[in-house]
């Protein structure tokens, strides 16, 4: 490929929280509240730490917000809401990163991520399709739509807070 060759990047869309201030608020405390309970479940322990952390949404309404509009997002990308859908939080303390990898494991058609928290210096979303990248400077109240199986990763927080995430993945219904 010479550099004057034009490069397709996939499509990224961006959407944002109305009200994302007081939702983001609600849902911290709620996530702090639940995150120690004996439901939860975490898995993928990268980094000295559990990437994932799964809790229930009937333990949570306060994702509620979030979560519509997730779908609505999904809904326009993917022209059809007969969708089903998974989420877990990301909680990343400072010094921490998220691994490189892509969400292929089932037939998802989507996979999003929304910030609850994100200060200053946490870690940018690196979206990789090679050459290119996408980057993306995390922001609260703002959900980011991607391709599932485009590699990406966080960089490490060298902020002094805590960002809190939730990514979702979308993928067709199935009726049985």
């Amino acid at each position: 490929m010479t550099d004057d060759t034009p490069v397709t990047l996939p499509a990224v869309h961006f959407a944002e929280l109305a009200d994302a201030g007081r939702a983001n608020r609600r849902l911290l405390a709620a996530f702090e509240r639940e995150k120690d309970a004996d439901h939860v479940r975490r898995t993928h322990q990268f980094h000295g730490r559990f990437e994932n952390t799964y809790i229930d949404a009937r333990y949570l309404p306060e994702l509620a917000p979030v979560t519509a509009l997730a779908l609505r997002t999904a809904t326009a990308i993917l022209h059809t809401a007969a969708l089903r859908h998974g989420f877990w939080f990301n909680e990343m303390q400072p010094g921490q990163c998220t691994s490189l990898h892509s969400h292929e494991e089932l037939d998802e058609a989507l996979s999003a991520v929304y910030y609850v928290t994100a200060p200053r210096h946490s870690g940018r979303l690196i979206l990789h399709d090679d050459p290119a990248q996408i980057v993306v400077t995390p922001r609260a109240g703002l959900l980011v739509a991607f391709p599932p199986d485009l590699p990406h990763e966080v960089e490490v927080n060298e902020g002094m807070a805590t960002r809190l995430s939730v990514a979702f993945n979308f993928g067709p219904r199935t009726t049985a």
